[in-house]
């Protein structure tokens, strides 16, 4: 089902973040074909599963790498300086190890204990689960669900419904309740005709009436984390927001790096300079540049605040929380600015397929459109900063 072939065990490197690093020009070398095939070449799967980057955040108790916040969003930046598809597939499944915090352990090591384990699905409620006996009866379907194609458990956000009604939580919130199974228990259903991020073979994926027991379901909302670390203190929509916003910086900074080669050896048509000679071009490099820089340094910081307090305090308070947010969608809006930017200064070079200038474009903006990232955040934030009354259930 996964369309993987096996994958021999091996150590996860003592640094994902270098590993990333040294995998940055493997994805941009395979980011043409992963966008011609709609999903991630599986030499490069393997290589980022090799590397341990599809397991960042499952818990070091169950064989995971339980790896600090800095270093998710480091890990996905750098892989997606290479390719945003292939950065956002390891935000995706990374994220996705966060459940196995909230599952018994051994439920937690069956789905993510091996080498290979790749996790991915769907957070949003797009499921309904009927109690039944020691577990769920479970149907829906989900769109998004990035990498499905070559995950080994998918997920799916469900609404618990129980005497022919929604079962209610204490604090009035439905009950939503993560619902895991083998990926080949889903049905995939290939709706992925986008702009951009092509790669990520995001597709809706389908459950019909499928028995799910207790141990492979997983309470966000309603329940405490399992494991103690500081790292299921983060709010997991938080952290998924960081995972989106690295991606951002990463394809922005990719596209700058292509911008400098390209001004480099490129005299425009009715000119005798190199691009790169232009005051205009040389003036708006400089900006972008800066603007990236001070988006980075501002996610970075908030997430190094909120690192600190999870450590010492084991909880992430309201306010680093909205700062992550807002750090997360700053990146992104600048992030996808920076491109536009790189884009237009590439002229018609640029336009081409076989320039990743283009595709880039595409990816930028595909990122701003993630709800946890979008610009409705900033209301959000906004909300907070303002002290007025703020639904904080999601922050």
């Amino acid at each position: 089902m996964t369309g993987r072939p096996n994958v021999e065990r091996m150590a996860a490197p003592a640094s994902p973040v270098a590993a990333a690093r040294s995998l940055a020009p493997r994805a941009a070398e395979h980011a043409a074909q992963g966008e011609r095939e709609r999903r991630l070449v599986p030499a490069l799967v393997d290589a980022l599963a090799h590397a341990g980057l599809f397991r960042l955040c499952v818990p070091a108790a169950v064989g995971g790498l339980e790896a600090p916040a800095g270093a998710l969003v480091e890990a996905v930046e750098a892989v997606s300086q290479g390719d945003g598809a292939a950065g956002w597939c390891v935000a995706i499944s990374a994220t996705s190890g966060l459940v196995g915090g909230y599952l018994p352990e051994d439920s937690a090591r069956e789905i993510y204990g091996s080498a290979d384990a790749i996790c991915g699905g769907v957070f949003a409620p797009k499921g309904r689960a009927t109690a039944q006996g020691e577990g769920f009866r479970v149907s829906g379907r989900w769109p998004f669900a990035s990498g499905c194609e070559h995950c080994t458990w998918l997920m799916g956000g469900s609404i618990v419904e129980e005497n022919g009604g929604v079962r209610m939580l204490a604090n009035g919130m439905p009950d939503v309740r993560l619902m895991l199974a083998p990926a080949g228990e889903f049905a995939i259903h290939d709706t992925w005709q986008v702009a951009g991020l092509r790669g990520t073979g995001s597709h809706d994926i389908e459950l019909t009436e499928q028995l799910v027991g207790n141990e492979h379901s997983a309470s966000v909302f309603g329940d405490p984390p399992l494991q103690p670390g500081p790292l299921y203190a983060f709010p997991l929509f938080g952290l998924l927001a960081l995972a989106i916003a690295g991606v951002a910086l990463g394809v922005a900074r990719g596209a700058l790096d292509e911008l400098v080669e390209l001004a480099g050896g490129k005299t425009p048509t009715g000119s005798r300079r190199l691009l790169a000679e232009r005051a205009t071009v040389q003036s708006e490099t400089a900006q972008a540049e800066a603007r990236l820089r001070a988006a980075r340094a501002f996610l970075y910081d908030s997430v190094g605040d909120a690192w600190d307090s999870a450590v010492t305090r084991g909880e992430v308070s309201i306010e680093h929380r909205a700062s992550l947010r807002l750090a997360a969608a700053h990146a992104a809006s600048t992030g996808a600015d920076v491109v536009t930017t790189a884009f237009r200064l590439g002229g018609g070079s640029a336009i081409y397929e076989r320039s990743p200038l283009q595709r880039r474009l595409r990816d930028a903006h595909v990122v701003t459109q993630h709800m946890l990232v979008a610009p409705a955040t900033f209301e959000l934030t906004g909300r907070l900063l303002l002290g007025v009354a703020t639904d904080t259930t999601q922050l």
